[in-house]
C-alpha cells in the first residue's frame, strides 16, 4: 500500500470543520445550524476532490468521535486518485476470487466501482475483543467518526456517498489495504464534488421516535 501522504495526519493542525458554522451563526439559528449537520449526500462525487490539507481537516475531525475508553479503534485508509485504478484492481480480484464463474462485464463493472469518487476512504474498527468497553461501543465510535468524516466534508462543500457490499467483508481487500483479517470495514466513503442534485431521502419525523420519559 503505498503511503499515505503526512500531513493527512499532522499533530500540528487544529482543524475545527465541525464547529466552524457556530462562529459563523447564533446560538438560536436553528436553520443554519440544522443546515450544517446534516451531510451533502450525494448520488455522483466528481472532481475535483478534497485537497491533502482539506483530508488533514476532514481526518481532525474523525478522530474527534466520542471514544469511550479512549481506545482509538478507527482505522482509515485513503485511496488517492492515481490509486485509484489499483484499488480497482483488487476489488476485481476479489470478486474473481468469491465467484470463479463472474462473467466479463461482471468484473470490470467492480473495477469501475473504484472510479466513483476522486478520494475513498476506508473507514475500518479495530475492535479489542474481550475488553471492559464492549465490542459494539468500539463500533459506535468508529461509526461516529465516519459521520464525523460526512460532515466535515459537507462543511467543505463537498459531496459523500457511503458503500459497503461484498469488498467491505473480504479478507483479501483487507489485507491488500494493510488492515488486519480481523478489521471490519463499515464503509467506503467517497468524497468528491457533487455532480448535479442529490435526490432527497425521504425523512421520518423525529418526533415518531423521541420520547419523552416521565418517570
Amino acid at each position: 500500500m503505498n503511503a499515505v501522504p503526512s500531513c493527512l495526519f499532522s499533530q500540528d493542525r487544529e482543524a475545527d470543520v465541525i464547529f466552524l458554522n457556530k462562529r459563523r451563526c447564533g446560538r438560536n439559528d436553528h436553520g443554519r445550524t440544522r443546515h450544517a449537520a446534516e451531510p451533502r449526500f450525494s448520488p455522483q462525487a466528481g472532481a475535483p476532490g478534497p485537497s491533502e490539507q482539506e483530508l488533514d481537516q476532514i481526518f481532525a475531525s474523525a478522530v474527534r468521535a466520542l471514544d469511550h475508553g479512549r481506545l482509538r479503534p478507527w482505522r482509515f485508509v485513503v485511496i488517492l486518485t492515481d490509486q485509484r485504478a489499483a484499488f480497482g484492481e483488487v476489488m476485481a480480484t476479489s470478486m474473481a476470487q468469491r465467484d470463479p464463474n463472474a462473467n466479463g462485464e461482471a468484473l470490470p463493472r467492480e473495477r469501475d466501482k473504484a472510479m466513483r469518487a476522486p478520494v475513498i476512504a476506508a473507514v475500518a474498527a479495530h475492535v479489542q475483543k474481550g475488553h471492559r468497553i464492549l465490542e459494539f461501543e468500539q463500533t459506535a465510535s468508529v461509526s461516529a467518526a465516519a459521520q464525523n468524516i460526512m460532515l466535515a466534508a459537507g462543511a467543505l462543500s463537498y459531496g459523500v456517498m457511503w458503500k459497503t457490499g461484498d469488498p467491505a467483508y473480504d479478507p483479501t481487500v483487507k489485507t491488500a489495504l494493510g488492515l488486519e483479517t480481523t478489521d471490519e470495514i463499515i464503509g467506503f466513503l467517497c468524497l468528491g464534488t457533487s455532480v448535479g442534485p442529490a435526490s432527497p431521502a425521504a425523512r421520518p419525523s423525529a418526533r415518531e421516535y423521541v420520547t419523552v420519559w416521565r418517570g
